[in-house]
């Protein structure tokens, strides 16, 4: 017969190791300011790249469509090596891909070489942004929604401190700034040893049986899931690239345009660490409710011309926490559907690119004004999204 008081006794089984190590945490961390501050330094670049290879405007702009082009390629790629290759490999050989693509942008000697050296920076890209979200979307627990929303942060920090870089050295100097850059990805290979080679999975009795509710009506739940990811990034890129347009247009001068653009982005970095609290104690479906109805309201306070540059400065504070708070959520619905993670932030990415030209398109025949009612219906459709998803898998989780 069993003594009860010793069963009590009995020790429990190991907890499993974690999958990052403080250290490996914070080196995470600065992995985001450095593809932050990659993409961000394109754009700055592009009078000096335009001297230097003689381009046009458009073809100049090809180096960030190279980049995100690598960055979607290298987030599929990835994503095939992901639970096959040691995690540790993966982050690793992403660090060095983008390394030397940024210093072959920077050596290029002519327009077709820097492209293709995008192109490779832009897969390194793709695996850190696609390898470092997966896993703290499967390896914190309850806290990662919080963890995920500081990570992403850092991305902010990044693109905010590249263009600042520019600024303060130059244009031309930008073959020395990509140079700096690759440079400093190295020291975070040697952080990889912190990292756990094989990630857990995050499947509980609790998440296997909400997936086997859902049933046939899995693929409706990620279709839907892909939406509100590629509209909500069309959303944010609409915003930075069209806030300025819409501010001068309304009557502000380009200074205070350009101002209110970068409080728009700083908010956005911003929103992610006020957040991360927040998502300790609220569930992600609460958040990005928030998040979409708060968006919404904003933008259509936008069409008002006394209110824009605060009301656009509020959009990039409810927009921030959708993107990091989702993917938790999205791992809690589909846990046995391993390639969603992959296909949603790969269809962010896509989203950031057709935004621009999708959006320019409806400008041509609504006008510059109604940019921010054309991005509040769009937003709209965000938070419609997100109904249905509670909707639906609070349904067939009863």
């Amino acid at each position: 017969m069993t003594d009860h008081r010793t069963a009590r006794r009995a020790p429990l089984p190991p907890a499993p190791a974690p999958v990052f190590t403080p250290t490996a945490v914070v080196a995470s961390c600065v992995g985001f300011v450095l593809i932050g501050a990659l993409q961000a330094l394109y754009g700055p670049a592009i009078p000096a790249l335009r001297e230097e290879f003689a381009l046009s405007p458009s073809a100049a702009g090809l180096a960030l469509s190279a980049h995100f082009i690598g960055g979607v390629a290298g987030v599929l790629l990835f994503d095939r090596l992901y639970g096959r290759t040691g995690n540790r490999r993966i982050l690793g050989t992403s660090y060095l891909l983008m390394a030397l693509g940024a210093a072959g942008f920077a050596l290029a000697p002519n327009w077709p070489a820097a492209l293709a050296a995008a192109l490779l920076a832009g897969l390194g890209f793709g695996g850190i942004d696609y390898g470092l979200n997966q896993l703290f979307a499967v390896g914190f627990g309850h806290r990662s929604a919080a963890l995920l929303n500081i990570l992403n942060a850092h991305f902010g920090v990044g693109a905010i401190l590249g263009p600042a870089l520019i600024g303060a050295a130059g244009a031309d100097h930008y073959p020395a700034i990509f140079l700096g850059f690759a440079l400093a990805n190295l020291p975070l290979l040697l952080c990889l040893k912190g990292v756990r080679d094989r990630a857990p999975q995050p499947t509980t009795p609790q998440t296997a049986a909400t997936t086997g509710a859902l049933g046939r009506s899995l693929t409706s739940v990620l279709t839907v899931f892909v939406t509100l990811y590629v509209l909500h990034v069309g959303i944010e890129a609409g915003v930075g690239g069209w806030e300025p347009t819409h501010l001068e247009t309304v009557g502000y001068g380009a200074g205070i345009a350009a101002t209110a653009t970068s409080v728009y982005w700083l908010m956005m970095t911003v929103g992610r660490f006020l957040v991360a609290p927040l998502a300790l104690r609220f569930s992600a479906p609460a958040i990005i409710t928030v998040s979409c109805a708060g968006m919404t309201a904003c933008l259509l306070l936008a069409a008002v011309p006394a209110l824009a540059p605060y009301a656009y400065a509020g959009v990039g504070l409810f927009i921030a926490p959708i993107f990091p708070t989702g993917l938790p959520w999205l791992h809690r619905l589909a846990p046995r559907a391993r390639r969603a993670g992959a296909v949603v932030i790969a269809a962010s990415m896509v989203g950031g690119v057709a935004a621009g030209p999708a959006l320019g398109k409806v400008i041509e025949w609504s006008g510059i004004r109604a940019v921010p009612l054309l991005l509040a219906a769009v937003s709209a459709v965000c938070l419609a999204a997100t109904t249905w998803l509670i909707r639906t898998t609070r349904q067939t989780a009863t």
